[in-house]
């Protein structure tokens, strides 16, 4: 299990990354194994020109390394119209407008689980003792019923 949040959290700063970049129309897939996913998640993200997809790419792996996480691979980061990070449990893929439209990487795993930034990154729900499961909630102190005279 720590192993699953440990993940989530390593992509949820791909994300917060490509995000401080100001990266455009940022998906996430969530891939199954059985469907031939040789990873667990896609990162997806556009830039507008090369400098920002370079950029990009850049923060993804400064912020990653931060936590002791290096990409096993990266390709196109000369070329700057399609850079892939491989981080072997997840994948950032960072494109032009034009290559993502040609790849559609989305309709290509269209077998995956489509998620938003947000849904990777609310808190994990807990297990309870009958085996259900529920979000973390703040607790609230009861407040005091004593009047002021």
């Amino acid at each position: 299990m720590a192993k699953k949040t440990d993940l989530k959290r390593q992509v949820a700063d791909a994300i917060t990354a490509c995000e401080a970049k100001k990266a455009e129309d940022v998906s996430v897939l969530e891939l199954d194994k059985a469907a031939g996913g040789f990873t667990d998640y896609f990162v997806i993200c556009s830039g507008s020109n090369p400098r920002q997809i370079q950029a990009i790419s850049d923060e993804v792996e400064q912020r990653l390394s931060k936590a002791g996480l290096r990409p096993t691979h990266v390709e196109g980061y000369k070329q700057a119209d399609w850079v892939l990070l491989d981080y072997v449990d997840f994948v950032v893929h960072v494109f032009s407008q034009k290559a993502r439209n040609f790849y559609n990487l989305e309709r290509l795993w269209k077998s995956a689980k489509q998620l938003t930034p947000a849904e990777l990154q609310r808190p994990a729900r807990r297990r309870t003792r009958a085996g259900s499961t529920t979000t973390p909630t703040r607790v609230r102190r009861p407040r005091s019923r004593a009047r002021k005279a």
